[in-house]
């Protein structure tokens, strides 16, 4: 019998999910995480287990099995170890958290979207469908959420699922100059979306990272493609991301090449 494993891509929100939730569990040295080069395609081995998804991540328990899907995952996880439980044991409040949950799909559509979106022209329209995201949030924690800044007393599920978000989003950032209006209408999203950036458990991934991996991303090429002209990813292993310059925040008026990204 052999340790779990989990197969990931770089800098993968779904999987940072569970790096939080077994960070939070005290088992982040229990499971190991192989990463795999999203800018080739999968081994045919990984497709094997996976019986042809090329979707990441994926768990391989420890005798064999295969468990799909951040949210399925997590949720084997805490059925696994609930002595360490991280989701609330409330019904109440337990469906509480499976309804925020429902709400970040939806919320990662409409980032990414932006990101990879290449139209000027849609740039407000895009900006107005992020703020009805948070706005949406915002809502929802008037209504259901404690005292403090998160949704219930500690840094929980929900955050487990939104965090890697809030993290990826901060390209919108860089790339579109985005931020929440200073407004009673997103106070309470706001002030969520800073507890959770800073919380230690949260911690893998940092703004510089996310967006010099992301800068395909943002000229509409994800997953490994290349945009026109280039012959090397921003998610590339090599050379490492630290050593890189950050990329131009202009996405719409200039492609940068291999050489300006550090390539």
């Amino acid at each position: 019998m052999t340790r779990p494993t989990i197969y990931n891509i770089p800098v993968c929100p779904f999987s940072q999910r569970l790096e939080i939730l077994l960070t939070l569990k005290g088992l982040q040295n229990e499971i190991d995480f192989r990463v795999i080069d999203i800018t080739q395609p999968r081994p045919e081995w990984l497709l094997r287990k996976t019986r042809g998804t090329p979707t990441l991540p994926v768990l391989e328990t420890a005798d064999g099995g295969i468990v799909k899907e951040s949210l399925v995952i997590m949720q084997y996880l805490e059925d696994l170890h609930r002595e360490q439980r991280v989701a609330q044991r409330d019904p109440y409040r337990r469906a509480v958290e499976n309804m925020v949950t429902q709400m970040a799909g939806d919320f990662v559509t409409r980032g990414y979207g932006w990101l990879m979106n290449q139209d000027p022209a849609r740039r407000d329209a895009c900006r107005a469908e992020m703020l009805g995201q948070y706005a949406q949030l915002n809502d929802f924690l008037l209504a259901h959420a404690s005292a403090s800044p998160f949704l219930f007393e500690n840094f929980g599920w929900a955050e487990a699922v939104f965090t890697p978000f809030f993290v990826r989003f901060e390209y919108l950032e860089y790339y579109e100059d985005f931020a929440l209006p200073d407004e009673p209408r997103y106070a309470r999203v706001a002030a969520w979306v800073a507890a959770c950036l800073a919380h230690p458990a949260a911690q893998q991934v940092s703004r510089e990272q996310v967006v010099k991996l992301y800068y395909d991303y943002a000229k509409g090429a994800g997953n490994g493609v290349l945009p026109p002209g280039r012959s090397k990813s921003s998610m590339a292993f090599e050379p490492d991301w630290r050593t890189r310059p950050w990329p131009p925040r202009n996405k719409y008026e200039h492609g940068a090449t291999d050489s300006e990204l550090g390539l």
